[in-house]
This record gives C-alpha cells, structure tokens and sequence, in this order.
C-alpha cells in the first residue's frame, strides 16, 4: 500500500493524478478506482492510501487501485 496527495482533479472526466510520498511521479487514477469515498468527495491536495498495478491499456505504465482516503 502507498500513500500520497492528490495533485489534480479531472471532475468533468472523471479521473485524476495522485504524487506518491516515495517518488517524484505521478499516479494516474479513475473515479471506477475508488474504495469507501465518491469522486465528488475528493479534494486536490487531499492524502490518500492506494494500491499501484499495471495500466491494462499499456501494461509498461502504472496506475492508482484501491483509493481511499487516509486514516
């Protein structure tokens, strides 16, 4: 499990990117992602906890499953 902020929302499509407390990268994640809080819920610079897995489109990037907000 990783945690990090989130740096940007998408609100109109529906998804949005997550910096890591261990890297410089971002995390690309969707609104079908998230655990236990609505899209709507979140808030940029918000701390979240998610779990990283390949991309399905492009298995050679990674993103964001399992979002939920920090305890």
């Amino acid at each position: 499990m990783s945690s990090g902020q989130i740096t940007r929302l998408m609100k109109d499509r529906g998804f949005g990117f997550i910096k890591a407390t261990t890297s410089s990268e971002e995390v690309f994640f969707h609104a079908t992602s998230l655990n236990a809080v609505t899209f709507d819920e979140l808030r940029e610079g918000e701390t979240v906890e998610f779990d990283v897995e390949a991309d399905p489109r492009n298995p050679s990037r990674s993103r964001a499953a399992n979002v939920r907000r920090s305890a």
